[in-house]
């Protein structure tokens, strides 16, 4: 990269880490830390939760998949707005009337500790994964764009996080995320412009030639469950943004560090809403770089890769200047995923782990100690993942399997919660196994080493991948109601013959009974 690029890519760097200086000061309290004292305007939360959304493979990969196929990826932007709506009308309240820091600390609630144990357990192996796997796909093309090793990269876009993460704490996250997410918006607008003007025939061009080769199409509409059909990606994107707005810790706390209900609730709308268009302008670019060389074929090397498209158009299309900037916009994306992990996954462990079980009364100073050295030590972890992926086939593979089956029971197992009273400990637990299972097992068996399994090569899951968090939320609701319904007929066949005469407490318990039962009714729920 020329000196000017290489000027603005380290002004960017150095911007990232005065802000987290700024904010040192207030974030020396637990408080401070994780929920930024809960003073927080819900523009700024938006604009966090639109920053943490976009990851830098998002920033790639979306141009990459217009390039090569179509428009069908664009169905998961639209599925945001049931999610908003969904929080908005349902997540938030809860989360704001409940208070507590931790998202899974409802679960404990309603089934008990085992069920938050599990919750938290499995979001920070998700996201210890997360942090690995966006930090080395991010490297992937910034090599390319620099010239530096991968494990050079990786090195210097995790330690840069870590730092500002522990100094700032989740305010300076949220501003810097802020402050990037304009950063990603303007990157990708420039590229966009460019792409356009840069045509031979001018931009009607650009159009003209995509529309010719069916690129703007959003796929295949067919009742097909084993491809990436549109309602396949629809029903995927259901539930993924779902999961993303209803229980990620990631996301809860942005609701908590909103001053006000009202604040958390712009702050959905604007995350999700901003999105939309944002991933309808990545969506753009790999349309607009598919017409740029087809009119132009000799302007890209031959063998070039879906995903490499957008990286080279970087190198070879824009002028110097901007391509420092618009590597600063993919870092950027990388940095805001990363450093939201680490203070999520931070107060996780704190809140549902040492406090919950160790030091329920811990001193504040105890708490800092915890907090600093947690966020520390996941990001060496999460820096050594990434490095170990290097000799790895297929990292985006090995994310979709462990995602898979670490988060995908865990949607279930809330809805459950929060939409059935009836279900109790023990219907989620039956839940929980039926819907883990099913899970592991639609995930496991598209593996290659299964059909080397003797019998195993005839049980292979047929659907998509994309569809094991829509079967496995699926069977967990199901399951976990249908033996709540079955637990509570057993235990009232269990039960003698009412007397005419009876103790006032039993009499009460039976009224609050009913009251549940009359509520449940007129809420519609089963």
């Amino acid at each position: 990269m020329p000196f000017l690029d290489l000027t603005v890519l380290a002004i960017y760097f150095a911007g990232v880490m005065g802000l987290a200086v700024y904010f040192l000061r207030r974030s020396r309290s637990s408080e401070g830390f994780m929920a930024a004292g809960r003073s927080l305007p819900g523009w700024l939360c938006g604009m966090s939760i639109f920053a943490t959304y976009v990851s830098s493979i998002s920033f790639l990969a979306l141009p990459g998949s217009a390039y090569a196929f179509d428009w069908s990826r664009f169905t998961f932007s639209l599925t945001l707005i049931l999610a908003a709506w969904m929080a908005v009308r349902f997540f938030v309240p809860l989360y704001r009337s409940r208070g507590e820091i931790s998202a899974y600390s409802y679960l404990e609630h309603r089934f008990g500790l085992p069920a938050r144990v599990y919750a938290s357990s499995f979001y920070l192996l998700t996201q210890i994964f997360r942090m690995g796997v966006v930090m080395y796909l991010t490297a992937l093309p910034m090599s390319v764009l620099l010239g530096w090793p991968v494990w050079l990269i990786i090195c210097v876009t995790g330690v840069t996080v870590t730092i500002y993460t522990l100094l700032g704490g989740i305010e300076a996250v949220i501003w810097t995320d802020a402050v990037q997410g304009f950063v990603l918006i303007g990157g990708a607008l420039l590229c966009l412009l460019m792409l356009l003007f840069g045509m031979p025939g001018g931009p009607g061009q650009m159009f003209s030639v995509a529309s010719m080769h069916n690129k703007f199409s959003l796929g295949d509409f067919q009742a097909d469950f084993t491809r990436a059909t549109f309602w396949v990606i629809l029903l995927n994107g259901i539930f993924i943004n779902l999961q993303n707005f209803g229980i990620d810790q990631n996301y809860i706390q942005r609701y908590i560090t909103s001053r006000s209900e009202r604040e958390a609730r712009k702050a959905v709308w604007v995350g999700a809403m901003l999105y939309i268009p944002v991933s309808l302008l990545f969506f753009m670019i790999g349309t607009a770089l598919f017409s740029y060389y087809a009119v132009q074929p000799e302007l890209l090397p031959a063998g070039t890769a879906a995903d490499q498209v957008f990286p080279h158009f970087i190198v070879t299309g824009l002028p110097v200047g901007l391509t420092g900037l618009v590597v600063a916009a993919i870092f950027a994306a990388a940095m805001s995923t990363v450093s939201t992990s680490l203070n999520s996954s931070a107060t996780i462990f704190l809140a549902d782990f040492y406090m919950r079980f160790s030091r329920p009364n811990a001193s504040e100073k105890e708490k800092m100690g915890v907090l600093y050295s947690v966020s520390a030590g996941l990001g060496i972890i999460a820096i050594y993942l990434a490095i170990k992926m290097i000799d790895v086939r297929s990292a985006l593979d090995v994310w979709w399997t462990f995602s898979s089956i670490f988060s995908g029971g865990m949607l279930g197992l809330f809805l459950l919660g929060y939409f059935s009273r009836k279900a109790n400990n023990r219907a989620a637990l039956i839940g929980i196994i039926a819907g883990f299972t099913i899970i592991a097992w639609m995930t496991l068996s598209r593996m290659e080493w299964w059909e080397a399994i003797p019998f195993f090569g005839s049980i292979r899951n047929p659907l998509h991948e994309w569809m094991v968090i829509v079967v496995g939320t699926t069977v967990i609701f199901l399951i976990g109601i249908a033996a709540g319904r079955v637990g509570r007929e057993q235990s009232s066949w269990q039960q003698p013959a009412r007397q005419v005469s009876r103790p006032a407490d039993v009499h009460l318990r039976d009224t609050e009974d009913t009251e549940e039962d009359q509520t449940e009714t007129r809420r519609g729920v089963p």
